[in-house]
């Protein structure tokens, strides 16, 4: 049986929603709940758009109609389609042009420098240099904690402080998040680059944590691995303690690290 021949508007829609990243326009027809209805510039035979309420604005409102009235024009990225086959757009990656433009410049893996504008639990805002005031964020730049540092530590703030100078690796810029996300780790040497071929060696190393299935000792400097319960043998381990154990494995793909006491 020969499948059914697929209709130009059909047709439209698939290419549509390959065209993600892609900016549009059209007109706003209506509301949706929190959601903005658009008719795109595609003829009469175009698919509908749609923008959902939070990717509307950078601004905080209680309905889409605080930001847009119906015959306005609106312009957005395409994000992809919903299951009716409307073009999902963001109207919040078009509203601050200067923000855009900026991100639409920074390239992935390239190196940058800014200023430390505030750290958080979560992570860690930066002023990137060159970049325009983020209408939101305390800056352009992000840094997710675990691309702080190879080191571990409790907090972001014992890696950097507000005000402090950095260069960071360009992970990716997400002009839908308005962010550059960066990385301090990438341009870091990754310590178990040095232990490679280090199975069977014997090294010493201070207890960083005592937990019911072990104690993890530091090896090298920002490497740690776990000599195991049943290795210690029943004897007692306190954090801080200096031990002197034996590397037997060395499993990179999952950066684990597995030791023995020496004695």
């Amino acid at each position: 049986m020969t499948e059914s021949a697929s209709t130009p508007l059909e047709d439209l829609r698939a290419r549509l929603a390959a065209r993600s990243g892609q900016v549009r326009s059209g007109t706003v027809t209506g509301f949706d709940g929190d959601d903005v209805l658009v008719r795109l510039d595609d003829g009469p035979d175009a698919a509908p758009g749609r923008v959902a309420g939070y990717e509307l604005s950078w601004r905080r409102a209680g309905h889409p109609s605080e930001v847009c009235a119906v015959g306005q024009r609106i312009t957005g990225e395409v994000t992809g389609t919903d299951g009716q086959g409307r073009v999902m757009l963001s109207a919040k990656a078009c509203e601050d042009t200067a923000l855009r433009r900026f991100l639409l410049g920074v390239e992935r893996g390239s190196v940058v420098t800014g200023t430390v504008s505030s750290v958080h639990t979560f992570g860690v805002f930066v002023r990137i240099d060159g970049e325009p005031p983020h209408p939101v964020y305390a800056g352009t730049g992000f840094l997710r904690v675990p691309e702080l540092s190879w080191s571990r530590f409790e907090h972001p703030a014992e890696v950097v402080g507000p005000g402090e100078r950095i260069t960071a690796e360009v992970l990716v810029a997400d002009t839908l998040q308005g962010q550059v996300a960066l990385s301090l780790k990438a341009l870091q040497e990754d310590p178990w680059e040095r232990l490679h071929g280090c199975e069977g060696e014997m090294v010493s190393g201070p207890v960083t944590e005592v937990v019911p299935f072990g104690v993890f000792v530091r090896i090298g400097v920002d490497a740690e691995g776990l000599v195991h319960v049943d290795d210690l043998a029943g004897r007692t381990v306190t954090e801080g303690q200096e031990l002197r154990v034996r590397i037997l494995e060395i499993d990179r793909p999952r950066r684990r690290i597995r030791l023995a006491p020496a004695e």
